[in-house]
């Protein structure tokens, strides 16, 4: 066992990003055995299988940002129009104003 209360801050984590790697590496050869063995097992049984990997990230779609569509009159809040109204609107509504009057002009 390694004794860490005598290391550095820089060998702790020298000692990590070692670990790190190690562990890493298990993990893909671990992985890599493992299908080898399902591939191996549908062969047996005469059925195809496809594993589909999971370790290659995939590109998110960033979401779109969605302009403001109304300006709190009585504040700098603004709001989509997506979703629950917030309070200030719903306020505003209460008091019998119209959303029109709080469109924002482009």
């Amino acid at each position: 066992m390694i004794d860490l209360d005598t290391r550095s801050p820089e060998e702790l984590t020298a000692i990590i990003v070692q670990a790190q790697a190690e562990l890493a590496a298990k993990q893909h050869s671990k992985r890599k055995d493992t299908i080898a063995k399902i591939k191996e097992l549908a062969v047996s049984i005469g059925v195809t299988v496809e594993i589909h990997d999971l370790d290659k990230k995939v590109a998110k779609r960033s979401a779109s940002s969605v302009s403001a569509k109304y300006r709190n009159p009585n504040g700098p809040e603004t709001w989509t129009g997506r979703g629950l109204a917030p309070k200030w609107m719903k306020a505003l509504l209460e008091e019998g104003r119209n959303k029109a009057e709080f469109l924002i002009q482009s």
